[in-house]
């Protein structure tokens, strides 16, 4: 193994682009239009454009990838997370055109990517589980027959794919239904499937994961564990190594479950097992995530170990560098920098950073996938990069981060900071009364949260692409749309949004109409959610900001601009 394509973007492609050049090995990195001059780009020994703006169009296109791979003369490929990093069919592909997959086989990919399927190896290794459907379900009518049986609340989840999308809680019967199609949507928008299963839901649950490296033929080593409680959508914010509060029991129950799952399957590579832990003291198996994690640097920084680097080792066929769990050394916490607005309900806010400057000093680190001048872009998701602090116990480690969070600074965007310095000063979150759960920030912090300001929209392509001729041959040019503005070329930023029509329903952030949740003409109240609308791979409700009949402006599946007019309300 020599060179690594990356098929990825952003701060996990900076990662690796990192971790090769430590490890002697020379980094591909691949782009869609927005990202010409990514940081990731930048970093790289060489890129490899991938011509389009959308994920289906380049990072999700597995043809494209593997040209990419072919023209650049690499020989391995690491899928990062997200995108095509869980997806069976890309690493057989990787496999079959005579390339070294990063990751744990296709076969154990599909095994454990398909939460039925992982439930099954769970129950049959002894891991607790939760009650839940032995298969995906057919329709919205067996999660309410789930629910009748086992009780409210319960959980309909995608039954591939991770990060937190393609999950709702119904606490109703009258919801099931809704969050059905919710889930199934969401889950064919960001996996490709839309196979959803339903479980009881632990009420409070705390969010526990146990990080393994498996040299793929039994050997399987924990490395640590994690608390991922802090979420919003599902969707983790901050993360910790290990995991504070646990029984030795607990501790021992999850760390000997995670082993015996991914023996099962003859686990290779770095995966990480999820569990979580009711209110009641119940626990719960989750799923395995089948790839690396957003939150894998805690545990880097409590172990000592390069999760990358073990990577690169397993895949070029030379085992793990050990194989006894670590000792974990002092605690870590990682704040994941997103640029959403915690005051509108953690709304995206793509847009160009201004400043960036990082906090550093003992026991920093700083995982960033921008620099200042560098876009955050409404077709990917909304992480700019995680903050990450580590200490020789909790308290100091808390202390630490408010020091660097306080030094912290970025304009241009709207990001979490603002909840991020809320949380680390909250009772719940301290070392002795720590009492969040994976709603605790919607029940609890988040109606306390203030808005930002946020950039104007700016519409301008990323590369406006050119026919040309060299030699008598036909090739293609992308040019930075700024570029040609600055030659007259082409439209400068978009202007402010001018005000509307009192009656006019709009975006409030760049993203695309999901679905409409009413009919054409239909009579709507003020707060009634009609529509969704998907941004940065997140799924939100629209509500109607006025009562009156409701009539479609934009059509489902339509691309929105920040202020495009979705409907009139008459």
């Amino acid at each position: 193994m020599r060179t690594v394509l990356i098929a990825n973007r952003g701060e996990i492609a900076v990662r690796v682009v990192r971790a090769a050049a430590e490890a002697g090995l020379r980094s591909v990195a691949v782009y869609a239009d927005q990202d010409a001059d990514a940081l990731h780009v930048r970093l790289a020994d060489t890129a490899v454009a991938l011509p389009g703006e959308t994920a289906a169009a380049t990072y999700l296109d597995v043809e494209a990838l593997l040209a990419a791979a072919a023209s650049s003369g690499a020989d391995a490929v690491h899928p990062g997370y997200g995108f095509l990093s869980e997806n069976a069919e890309f690493a057989r592909a990787v496999e079959a055109a005579g390339l070294i997959w990063i990751g744990p086989t296709p076969e154990t990919i599909e095994a454990l990517g398909d939460k039925v399927t992982a439930r099954a190896i769970a129950r049959d290794a002894g891991a607790p589980l939760a009650p839940g459907s032995p298969a995906p379900l057919t329709g919205a009518a067996q999660a309410e027959e789930f629910a009748d049986e086992v009780g409210l609340p319960v959980m309909i989840k995608a039954a591939h794919g991770g990060g937190g999308r393609g999950m709702r809680v119904a606490r109703t019967r009258e919801e099931v239904a809704g969050a059905f199609e919710s889930a199934t949507r969401e889950a064919v928008a960001a996996f490709g499937r839309g196979e959803c299963f339903v479980e009881k839901f632990l009420e409070a649950p705390r969010h526990l994961e146990v990080q393994v490296l498996g040299d793929g033929r039994g050997g399987v080593t924990v490395v640590g564990d994690r608390d991922c409680s802090l979420q919003r959508r599902n969707q983790k914010l901050v993360e910790e190594a290990p995991a504070p509060g646990l029984t030795d029991d607990q501790r021992r129950a999850v760390h000997a479950a995670a082993r015996d799952i991914c023996a099962a399957v003859d686990y290779r590579g770095a995966g990480t097992v999820e569990f979580l832990l009711g209110a009641d003291g119940t626990l719960s198996f989750c799923e395995v995530n089948t790839r690396l994690q957003v939150e894998h640097p805690v545990t880097e920084l409590v172990t000592g170990v390069d999760l990358v680097r073990e990577q690169f080792r397993i895949a070029a066929g030379d085992g793990p560098s050990f194989t006894r769990t670590p000792e974990v050394r002092g605690h870590a916490f990682e704040f994941r920098i997103n640029a959403e607005d915690p005051g509108r309900g953690f709304l995206p806010s793509p847009g160009r950073v201004e400043r960036l400057r990082v906090p550093s000093g003992p026991g920093v680190r700083w995982d960033g996938g921008v620099e200042a001048g560098d876009a955050v872009v409404a077709a990917f998701d909304s992480l700019v990069g995680k903050l990450l602090v580590h200490a020789g116990d909790r308290d100091t480690a808390l202390a630490r981060a408010r020091r660097a969070l306080a030094e912290f600074e970025v304009t241009g965007i709207a990001t979490v900071l603002p909840f991020a310095r809320a949380v680390v000063d909250e009772p719940d979150f301290s070392t002795e009364g720590f009492a969040v759960g994976t709603q605790w920030i919607e029940s609890e912090l988040m109606p306390r949260l203030e808005p930002q300001l946020r950039p104007a929209a700016d519409d301008r392509p990323a590369l406006l692409r050119l026919p040309i001729e060299i030699d008598g041959r036909r090739a293609t040019i992308g040019l930075p749309a700024a570029f040609l503005a600055a030659l007259g070329s082409a439209p400068g930023p978009a202007a402010p949004p001018e005000v509307r029509d009192e009656h006019e329903l709009t975006a409030r952030t760049p993203g695309t109409l999901t679905a409409w949740l009413v009919e054409d003409g239909a009579d709507v109240v003020a707060g009634q959610d009609v529509a969704v609308v998907e941004a940065m791979k997140m799924e939100a409700r629209v509500p109607a900001h006025r009562a009156g009949a409701l009539h479609h402006v934009a059509a489902e599946g339509a691309p929105l601009a920040a202020g495009a007019v979705l409907a009139r309300i008459d």
